[in-house]
């Protein structure tokens, strides 16, 4: 196995200049396929709790699954697309497939009465066709677009790069809450399902064209069954301690917003009862993406793993904002400080697993990445959520029914989860000064 390519000053490398064609491909990829995410992510969830049950655990259950077959589809599309060395054909059929299954949500919905005729049916018909679409979306996204990203950028701008692709998954929020979610408040999901769908099969189309294959590197010498789980084996953690470590720091990050992202929108809803949460979202979401991209130049300058542990710091402070803020305003400044902390710690992370991934395994990473930012978050992180809101025993009435609601418990506990990615950061540190003495 290489070994991970290192940094070069930037003035011996033409190619730390990322060209116009490649951040027209950064940005438009990146965006619609996160269009996508935010219906998968948030909206499935609103969509489920509006119309089929109100049960944390259905939530939580849905999104564990999609997270397990976004996972596996990852490892088996990168190992598949090293192999083979390209990625521009995965990226533009997985998206043409990715919004076809985003587009037939709408065949489940109430307004179908194809599948819904009972809460049962229509709870499996949601699972199954949602780990399909995770099977096509993470497959073009996560796997292919993720490893193209890689091999176009070098270890001098990649906190440039991903500070910008750090804020995609807000931005997309954006749009669809300015766009999209009058379609979702007055029940119109087959058409909110069908327009997200419809543009990310565009851009799948799109991206034959834009995308432009990195030169390439030599496939893996074994075979296709053993480059799978390569990533997998304790003698791979072994001989690439950072990068593991790098891993175990996003897990931590990313299961801490798992606690509370599910929840986020029904929360402002219905506990706080701000009837305007889509303007408080765009606030957080704007001024988040702005800190974002700006400080993805100073990831660069400062150092990706020296920003970790701050950028946590801050999205822990923020998370006991949200604790306590009541109120539109109060609600704005918290989630910002906490989305802005979250957001600058997942571009260092990604940028400095970016750096330590070895030449030739860059689509087997991405199965790792997986694991680490989708897989243990999206399985762990909801069913503490979950258990939290099933604690607290927080309901009100609908129309004669009584509802769970989530409370704002679910942020101290995503704060202690996140407190957790001290351990890697210190194992890190404690490698990097053994390593100087040697």
């Amino acid at each position: 196995m290489t070994t991970p390519t290192r940094a070069v000053p930037a003035a011996r490398s033409r190619r730390d200049a990322l060209g116009a064609r490649a951040w027209v491909t950064v940005v438009v990829v990146g965006l619609v396929g996160q269009l996508a995410w935010t219906v998968e992510n948030m909206y499935l969830n609103v969509f489920v709790y509006d119309t089929i049950s109100t049960d944390p655990n259905v939530l939580a259950g849905l999104v564990a699954a999609s997270a397990v077959a976004a996972t596996a589809a990852t490892f088996l599309v990168g190992a598949w697309s090293d192999r083979v060395a390209r990625r521009r054909p995965f990226i533009a059929v997985g998206y043409v497939l990715w919004g076809a299954t985003t587009a037939a949500f709408g065949l489940v919905s109430p307004a179908a009465g194809a599948v819904t005729t009972t809460v049962g049916a229509a709870v499996v018909a949601v699972v199954v066709l949602d780990c399909a679409m995770s099977v096509f979306g993470s497959g073009a996204n996560d796997a292919a677009f993720n490893a193209w990203v890689t091999e176009s950028t070098t270890p001098a701008n990649r906190g440039r790069v991903d500070g910008v692709l750090a804020i995609m998954p807000l931005v997309a929020m954006l749009v669809v809450f300015g766009a999209l979610d009058p379609l979702t408040q007055a029940g119109r999901w087959e058409l909110f399902f069908g327009v997200v769908g419809g543009v990310t099969a565009v851009v799948g189309v799109l991206a034959q064209v834009l995308v432009r294959e990195p030169v390439a590197t030599r496939p893996p010498a074994d075979g296709y069954l053993a480059s799978l789980v390569h990533g997998l084996r304790p003698s791979t953690a072994r001989r690439h301690p950072r990068l593991y470590l790098l891993l175990a720091a996003w897990a931590a990050v990313g299961t801490s917003t798992q606690v509370f992202l599910p929840y986020l929108i029904i929360y402002l809803q219905r506990y706080l009862r701000i009837d305007g949460y889509p303007l408080v979202l765009a606030v957080v979401l704007v001024t988040a993406s702005v800190v974002s991209v700006l400080g993805g130049r100073g990831i660069d300058r400062v150092g990706k793993q020296r920003t970790i542990l701050p950028a946590t710091g801050v999205l822990v402070a923020g998370l006991l904002g949200m604790f306590v803020a009541r109120g539109t305003w109060p609600v704005v400044a918290a989630g910002t400080v906490m989305m802005s902390g979250f957001l600058l710690a997942a571009a260092a992370l990604a940028a400095s697993v970016r750096d330590e991934t070895p030449d030739g395994r860059v689509g087997m990473v991405q199965g790792l990445r997986m694991i680490a930012m989708v897989a243990v978050p999206m399985v762990v992180g909801p069913f503490v959520g979950a258990a939290v809101i099933v604690g607290a025993d927080e309901t009100y009435v609908d129309l004669g029914v009584v509802k769970q609601v989530p409370t704002p418990w679910i942020f101290p506990a995503a704060a202690a989860v996140a407190v957790l990615v001290v351990v890697p950061v210190a194992l890190l540190r404690r490698l990097a000064r053994r390593e100087a003495g040697r």
